[in-house]
């Protein structure tokens, strides 16, 4: 079964966007996964076409009518979780990437004006995602970097897989740093170990500059870096009994 993408929305015309191009693209044409819009006001009952109303309670903006993306999620296609892109959401890691990439795909609600009435979302039982602590004006760009992020750990797709493997928030470590031609640039040298051929030394010194740039950076990702050490360690020691 080919993974598919399915993106509800009020603007179908953004999608694919920047996912007809680059690796995605490619993919895309290859029929390594589909793409397929759906577009929320085909599912409205009055003239205009209407998906949101003022909110319960008064406040500024609108809300999306329950009614009306319920009755875009029954008749529409699509497998996999229900996901609403959302900054109230569970914040997106690598980890939940991965794991959306294994299915056979996902279903996302792109969210506009001040929101979704909350009684859809608990009725669909509908998992909010965030990318991180800001806001945009809409959940399609947000849709767009989540599927980007999935189809390029669909077989195939990434033509060495095993790089997949050394990327960022791989082990929950950052990536380390790279470089390339000219060996000397502004008065400043690639490292030496670098260009020593000593393969073992050139592994050893990117473990340790990743361990560095996130102990630095993200001592969140440290920390949790930390403790699945101590936990494979403690493993260890339990098999070794």
């Amino acid at each position: 079964m080919t993974w598919l993408a399915t993106v509800l929305t009020i603007f179908p015309e953004m999608l694919p966007g920047p996912l007809a191009y680059s690796l995605a693209g490619k993919a895309l044409k290859a029929g390594r996964w589909r793409l397929e819009t759906v577009d929320i006001r085909d599912f409205t009952r009055d003239k205009h076409r209407s998906v949101d109303d003022a909110p319960f309670g008064g406040g500024p903006g609108m809300v999306m009518r329950p009614d009306v993306l319920d009755a875009a999620l029954t008749g529409s296609d699509g497998v996999g979780p229900v996901l609403l892109l959302s900054p109230r959401g569970r914040r997106l890691d690598q980890e939940r990437v991965r794991s959306l990439a294994g299915g056979p795909g996902m279903r996302l609600i792109c969210g506009r004006f001040e929101g979704f009435d909350e009684r859809v979302l608990v009725a669909r039982a509908i998992e909010e995602l965030s990318l991180g602590d800001f806001v945009l004006s809409g959940g399609e760009p947000a849709a767009i970097a989540l599927i980007d992020a999935c189809v390029r750990l669909l077989p195939g797709v990434v033509g060495r897989a095993e790089g997949l493997a050394e990327e960022s928030f791989s082990e929950s470590l950052l990536e380390y740093p790279q470089y390339t031609r000219p060996q000397l640039w502004q008065g400043r040298a690639v490292p030496e170990v670098l260009v020593s051929g000593d393969h073992r030394r050139i592994r050893d010194w990117r473990r340790a500059e990743a361990e560095r740039l996130t102990r630095e950076r993200r001592p969140d990702l440290w920390e949790r870096y930390r403790a699945a050490q101590a936990s494979d360690r403690a493993g260890d020691r339990e098999v070794d009994r």
